[in-house]
């Protein structure tokens, strides 16, 4: 991973714990939300930053500082497949 790659995931990770911040203490956010606030374009690019915001979001539940959940459920990391949706750990 290169300097730049590993900014990029730090930021991600700022950026979901900033969003759950300014929500409510049940709310979640999908990992496109912080793609979308890293992103400094104005095209679909932030497209691209969605892998490294799931990775973000991983590490954060590593560091248990979030749940990743499906269908309002919380789920294993490694198990998700398809959308999630990221929430403070309750």
């Amino acid at each position: 991973m290169t300097d730049s790659e590993r900014q990029t995931e730090r930021r991600l990770e700022r950026a979901i714990l900033e969003l759950l911040e300014r929500r409510g203490p049940t709310a979640t956010i999908c990992p496109s939300d912080a793609a979308r606030a890293v992103y400094e374009g104005d095209d679909d690019g932030w497209r691209a930053l969605m892998e490294p915001a799931r990775r973000a979001a991983r590490r954060l539940v590593t560091a248990g500082e979030v749940e990743i959940t499906q269908a309002g459920h919380v789920v294993e990391p490694a198990e998700a497949r398809g959308p999630i949706r990221i929430r403070r750990t309750r």
